[in-house]
């Protein structure tokens, strides 16, 4: 879905977590603040629970899932 080399906040490199999406200089997956989200934490419990990630970065995360669904929406609209 998403085109996470446009996001500046993340980084996926061979070797470091099986090459999985995580925040930038971690090894915490992107996908551990979605799963935290959806179990009803607030992004500063997230901050709390898992250094090494900051405000900044979470909500980059989420502006660039934000835009990449706005894109989407368009595309399918504009292809009907």
């Amino acid at each position: 879905m998403t085109g996470w080399s446009k996001c500046p906040a993340v980084e996926s490199v061979p070797g470091k977590v099986s090459g999985n999406w995580v925040f930038k200089g971690t090894r915490l997956p992107v996908y551990t603040l979605f799963e935290n989200l959806a179990a009803g934490a607030t992004i500063h419990d997230f901050i709390e629970w898992f250094g090494g990630v900051d405000e900044s970065e979470v909500e980059a995360v989420l502006e660039h899932v934000a835009q990449e669904l706005r894109a989407q929406v368009t595309h399918e609209h504009s292809v009907r």
